[in-house]
């Protein structure tokens, strides 16, 4: 499982997705946002602007990413 380390209180769920590499572009992320490809924390989410904190963990594409202080 690769993580992801918070310099902010949160961070939005496409920033994620793009900064552990799941997608090459904003665009991209959007995309698969919104087809509902994504999960966070085992739930599908197609909110690009979710905002993720300590402890929650994406999905996708069998990817999982933590996100840690």
């Amino acid at each position: 499982m690769d993580v992801i380390r918070l310099r902010d209180e949160y961070i939005k769920l496409g920033q994620a997705l793009k900064a552990a590499g799941l997608v090459e572009s904003g665009a991209e992320a959007k995309e698969v946002i919104l087809e509902g490809s994504v999960s966070v924390n085992g739930e599908s989410d197609t909110r690009r602007g979710r905002k993720l904190y300590a402890g929650d963990i994406i999905t996708f594409n069998g990817e999982q990413v933590k996100i840690e202080d």
